[in-house]
């Protein structure tokens, strides 16, 4: 029996594609792609030549049979999306769910997330976040946001530019005009974009600027008090103390 691998592909510039991947790419018998279109410029910029298969979000469902067929008598089946790491908010993690359960090994390489060079630009604390993806379209929005009234970790959403200013106002109006937040445009591309300010500021802004591009939102948590000064050098201090046995370890 065959197995799959989940390979993680540039969300911008192809030079952040990963050694592994290309290997990985090579190595595989079948590829199925979101949009083969996209997959196949990269498998030619890699000059890399292998069947290439459509699974996306239109026909997951209708092909979960047929792809786990092709998996069962190739040995290796790679399964790419159009950018970052497949499963993370497209429809891989139905096939991988598929996999598991017809005993079928799966593999999953690191690399590109579109979510972690946010978080860490954004400024805000990430030490302990939680990631959200996509926002409903409709209904069910006011609903998720609800339930994020009391999330104290940072919060990060994977958003498309023509909804962006209707989230940036329902945010503002759930968690305050005044709570911090980053919209991060175009990771690693040629016009990648960190805008760091309040929400009621961000708003402004877009509203007069229409975004472009792949967006990700990265809004602070709720603060519940503010530290003093002692509590936040003790925090240091435990860090510091961790770092050290981990070395030594």
């Amino acid at each position: 029996m065959g197995h799959l691998v989940l390979i993680p592909t540039p969300i911008g510039n192809l030079e952040d594609i990963t050694l592994r991947a290309i290997t990985e790419l090579k190595e595989c018998d079948l590829i199925f792609a979101e949009d083969t279109r996209t997959s196949g410029n990269l498998l030619r910029h890699l000059d890399i030549s292998k069947p290439l298969k459509p699974f996306h979000l239109h026909n997951e469902h209708q092909s979960l049979a047929y792809v786990i067929n092709q998996i069962k008598q190739h040995a290796k089946v790679a399964l790419v999306s159009d950018a970052g790491t497949p499963g993370i908010s497209d429809p891989g993690f139905l096939l991988v769910r598929a996999c598991i359960e017809e005993g079928i090994r799966v593999e999953c390489l690191p690399g590109p997330a579109a979510l972690i060079p946010a978080l860490v630009v954004s400024g805000l604390p990430c030490d302990r976040f939680c990631f959200e993806g996509f926002l409903p379209h409709k209904k069910g929005r006011q609903t998720r946001f609800k339930q994020l009234l009391e999330e104290s970790r940072t919060m990060v959403f994977y958003e498309s530019p023509h909804r962006l200013i209707k989230t940036l106002q329902q945010a503002a109006e759930f968690f305050g005009g005044d709570r911090q937040a980053a919209v991060v445009r175009e990771i690693s591309k040629k016009f990648e974009e960190v805008n760091r300010a309040s929400l009621d500021d961000l708003l402004k802004h877009y509203s007069s600027i229409p975004p472009k591009g792949e967006i990700v939102l990265v809004i602070g948590g709720l603060s519940k008090y503010e530290p003093d000064q002692e509590e936040e050098e003790d925090s240091l201090d435990v860090l510091l103390r961790g770092r050290q046995k981990r070395k030594k370890e």
